[in-house]
């Protein structure tokens, strides 16, 4: 059903609906969710944006866990034959799982205005 803003995700529409996400192998799957992963631990480690070490330091913990499934990922495409990284249609599937809005965490908050 379109909701009239060109999304069909219902009779509300009150939000668009997210881009397709693109055809991946099986491996290039596990690469981008283990590299979201990696970036959202990242966010939580920021020091310009955490609010206590607790949870700075089981964000860091983790990092260490879900920065090895990111190289075992690399390393099965690797072994798979798939050499090339198809950027186009890596950066359409992290934008379809909210990529650039878990990167923006990552970066430095804009300058407080006091």
């Amino acid at each position: 059903m379109s909701d009239g803003t060109g999304g069909t995700n219902g009779a509300r529409g009150l939000f668009p609906d997210p881009p397709p996400l693109p055809a991946l192998t099986r491996a290039e799957g596990e690469l981008v969710d283990r590299y979201l992963e990696v970036l959202d631990l990242l966010g939580r480690i920021n020091p310009a944006r955490i609010q206590g070490t607790y949870g700075g330091l089981r964000a860091a913990q983790a990092l260490v866990v879900a920065s090895t499934g990111l190289r075992d990922a690399l390393t099965v495409m690797f072994e798979r034959g798939e050499r090339e990284v198809y950027t186009g249609t890596m950066a359409r599937a992290l934008r379809a799982l909210g990529g650039e809005r878990r990167a923006r965490r990552v970066m430095l908050p804009p300058p407080s205005a006091s």
